[in-house]
């Protein structure tokens, strides 16, 4: 199961953000490269703590921090396409602006590796949709979360 705790897995996803370029075509959705760079960064920084909103959403229910949370990491399926999200990790309403692709590429890799190093008093903050996750979930969804995103290129 690939997790950005295995060293192998991060060169991978680090391999397919360095293919990444700014005029690179969509397969879904609305954002363009620059765009998806700046969400993955805001994800990063939310889970810092260095993002908050008062538009962010609860944590969801039982059915969120339990279900929903054991298929988004573990069942080995791409995640779905399409699915809704908030106003604050949304590049057109409340996410940060892209500036020079060059610079916000090097902006996400910044905000992984601080999402590495904090791991450990991440880990002691709640995921905003599914609640506790444990330095190893954690690490999961962030590469779970960049997959996503770059498969939406095809990279």
């Amino acid at each position: 199961m690939a997790t950005l705790l295995d060293p192998r897995d991060r060169a991978a996803i680090e391999t397919r953000l360095a293919s990444l370029t700014p005029d690179r075509e969509r397969r879904w959705g609305r954002m363009n490269a620059s765009q998806m760079v700046c969400h993955l960064t805001d994800a990063f920084r939310g889970a810092l703590g260095e993002r908050s909103s008062p538009n962010t959403p609860r944590p969801a229910g039982l059915l969120g921090r339990t279900l929903v949370k054991w298929m988004a990491l573990y069942v080995p399926a791409p995640w779905p396409r399409g699915l809704p999200t908030p106003p604050i990790a949304d590049q057109e309403r409340g996410g940060t602006r892209p500036t020079t692709f060059d610079r916000d590429v090097e902006m996400l890799r910044a905000a992984r590796d601080r999402f590495m190093h904090e791991l450990p008093a991440i880990a002691q903050r709640p995921h905003v949709f599914f609640g506790r996750l444990s330095q190893a979930q954690w690490a999961r969804w962030a590469y779970r979360h960049m997959d996503h995103h770059l498969r939406q290129f095809g990279v």
